[in-house]
């Protein structure tokens, strides 16, 4: 007696489709689950006898063994105990053959005959299209997730005893859900309770509008954490791809649907102890980084100097390409990782600076805690700002614009970014080739880079991101052409000297 069930790993963010072969023969009783499987999987034997038992199904007392292939893929997770359990009640002839025939299976089984959740429900549900199938049969709370993919049906299962019901066609599909794009969640986190900061504020803006990365320099207190965590309140809504990306990689995540719903920009803010692995990636098989999980939002490193140098050398290639492969024996992966980098951090290890007359650092400690950034790394960042206290006068000013109104300028430029190089991409993503063929400088503007080049002793890559931050400039003025103003400001914003 042989039956055959579709289910998926998650290789990075990806379903990988997986056929769930049981073979049920004569032959003392045992239960093997063979092709690579981990400890949760080679346990999936006691949650499918469990709930099979529990939910009123024979349980075979015969030799029955489940592979799972292709073999040289390893297995890991809960996720394949459905198809498990569907393969052997085919198997056995308690369910008809139709039922693994037109859908995949997905989820976790408790004991007790209940199906859980599992991590990478909107990715599975790609996979299911992607195979031809009519649908896929997916743990009710995951099933909200998986309908937004379009064109594959979706059949909500709470418990194992389900499997009669979708195997005679009674059960319904849940109707598909292309998700509804909510306004910018903004909560409390509003940019009018930064004040005192106005060179800050028009940062904020820039990268916001350009989607650059910053580095915020200064002692403690000022508001640099404070700034960062605003930076979402003025980035534009998601758009479907945009979406469909980010909630693929928080479902893979085990996070499901964000929170707040649809249309919130991912913000990630790892501590500073996060290694390497943690940031870009890494294990067996191989799962996501915090900069994977920033993919469309922001990535915030506070106390930068803390990190390890190793960790931070890691985003050398996510911050330059925007994906970062993650290489192990039997094979490589490929993750997205089009985040915004926001890093922020004090002068010194006391926090004062060198040059307050307050710092009692060695300058032995204070190179070795700059060291942590290296010139590489610094090179790939575009926005420089070196933070003084602000005054009293500065603290007593009342509230600042508030972030729908930056919000709206921000996303008047995105969109004449989109209409320039594409759905989706701003001007930080420009390659050479976009940057040269989009920036027309005048004269003037020509004779300010070439001085800041010398002034600034700019490399390659530091002039092109100059010029980038300038075309970002141009787009907040709705202009074609930069300006000798635009090409200025962006040159002041890589000097880390205190405003």
């Amino acid at each position: 007696m042989y039956a055959l069930a579709r289910t998926f790993a998650l290789v990075g963010v990806e379903a990988e489709a997986i056929h769930v072969e049981v073979h049920v023969t004569s032959g003392l009783p045992s239960f093997a689950i063979v092709g690579l499987p981990d400890t949760a999987v080679r346990e999936s034997r006691e949650r499918v006898r469990s709930a099979l038992v529990n939910t009123g199904f024979d349980f075979p007392q015969q030799r029955i063994t489940a592979n799972l292939a292709p073999a040289n893929l390893p297995k890991a997770g809960p996720g394949f105990d459905l198809a498990i359990a569907a393969a052997l009640l085919v198997a056995t002839g308690q369910l008809t053959r139709g039922v693994l025939e037109r859908h995949a299976l997905a989820g976790e089984l408790a004991l007790d005959g209940g199906i859980r959740p599992v991590a990478g429900a909107l990715a599975m549900a790609e996979g299911a299209r992607g195979l031809g199938l009519r649908g896929i049969a997916i743990a009710a709370g995951s099933a909200r997730e998986a309908a937004l993919v379009e064109h594959v049906s979706v059949t909500p299962l709470e418990h194992v005893s389900a499997l009669r019901e979708l195997s005679e066609g009674t059960l319904d599909p849940i109707p598909p859900d292309p998700g509804k794009l909510g306004a910018v969640p903004t909560g409390d986190a509003d940019l009018s309770e930064l004040r005192g900061q106005p060179v800050l504020r028009r940062a904020l803006e820039i990268a916001a509008a350009g989607g650059h990365s910053m580095l915020l320099v200064g002692p403690p207190g000022v508001g640099k954490t404070l700034a960062a965590r605003r930076l979402p309140s003025l980035l534009p809504q998601l758009g479907r791809d945009e979406l469909l990306e980010v909630v693929r990689i928080a479902s893979a995540c085990g996070e499901g649907l964000l929170n707040g719903g649809i249309g919130r920009r991912p913000f990630r803010a790892p501590h500073h102890t996060t290694s390497a692995r943690g940031l870009v990636g890494g294990g067996s098989p191989p799962r996501p980084g915090e900069v994977t999980r920033a993919h469309r939002g922001v990535l915030f490193l506070d106390e930068l100097g803390e990190f390890r140098r190793d960790a931070l050398e890691a985003l050398r290639q996510p911050l330059e390409e925007g994906q970062v492969t993650v290489a192990r024996v039997n094979r490589a992966v490929t993750l997205p990782c089009q985040f915004q980098l926001v890093a922020a951090s004090n002068p010194c290890p006391c926090g004062h600076g060198p040059d307050s007359g307050e710092c009692d650092c060695a300058p032995t400690v204070v190179s070795r805690y700059e060291a942590k950034l290296s010139g590489a790394l610094a090179d790939r960042i575009e926005l420089f700002l070196g933070l003084a206290r602000p005054s009293a006068e500065d603290l007593s000013e009342g509230p600042g614009e508030r972030s729908a109104a930056v919000r709206a300028r921000v996303e008047a430029a995105r969109r004449r970014q989109e209409a320039r190089l594409g759905p989706g991409r701003c001007n930080a993503e420009m390659t050479p080739f976009e940057v040269r063929r989009h920036t027309r400088l005048t004269p003037a503007a020509d004779l300010s880079l070439a001085a800041g080049h010398q002034q600034l002793r700019l490399s390659g890559r530091g002039w092109d991101r100059v010029l980038r931050v300038s075309r970002t400039l141009a787009d907040l003025d709705g202009a074609e052409e930069i300006s000798d103003d635009h090409v200025t400001e962006a040159l002041s914003l890589r000097r880390r000297s205190a405003r």
